[in-house]
């Protein structure tokens, strides 16, 4: 599905200020500014997609660039959900995946219905096999 010619997708991630932002805006947990800084540019490749200047949607890949990457930051902002932007962050990531990972294990937590989105991509769910865990620190 292309984006509406109004939408531009970059290949790279947002700015701090935007990330912590969006993903507000989007539901997803906040983050602090130190965290954000950290993080964000140890991105393996991400994404943004803009309405000129404003970020709309955004997702990003993290890892060891060799075995392990994960899906992350999946963000859509509320009133262009359901839009198909979530699908182009997918479908910029996998093509980036498909070009660069060398074997690598992908993996994702899917919040809600979004495991619908990821299987679109090849993403299956791993129970009972294994089981995801998290913990948050700090």
């Amino acid at each position: 599905m292309p984006l509406p010619a109004s939408l531009q997708l970059y290949p790279v991630p947002p700015t701090v200020e935007e990330y912590r932002q969006l993903r507000v805006l989007a539901g997803l947990s906040p983050k602090s500014l130190e965290a954000a800084t950290l993080g964000l540019p140890n991105t393996v490749f991400g994404v943004s997609i803009r309405h000129g200047e404003r970020l709309v949607a955004m997702g990003r890949l993290v890892g060891d660039r060799g075995c392990f990457l994960q899906v992350v930051d999946i963000a859509v902002v509320p009133d262009r959900q359901g839009q198909g932007l979530g699908k182009a962050v997918m479908g910029a990531l996998d093509v980036w995946l498909r070009a660069n990972a060398v074997g690598a294990y992908v993996s994702l937590i899917a919040d809600g219905q979004a495991h619908r989105l990821y299987a679109q991509f090849g993403f299956a769910q791993t129970a009972p096999k294994s089981v995801g865990m998290a913990k948050v620190v700090g």
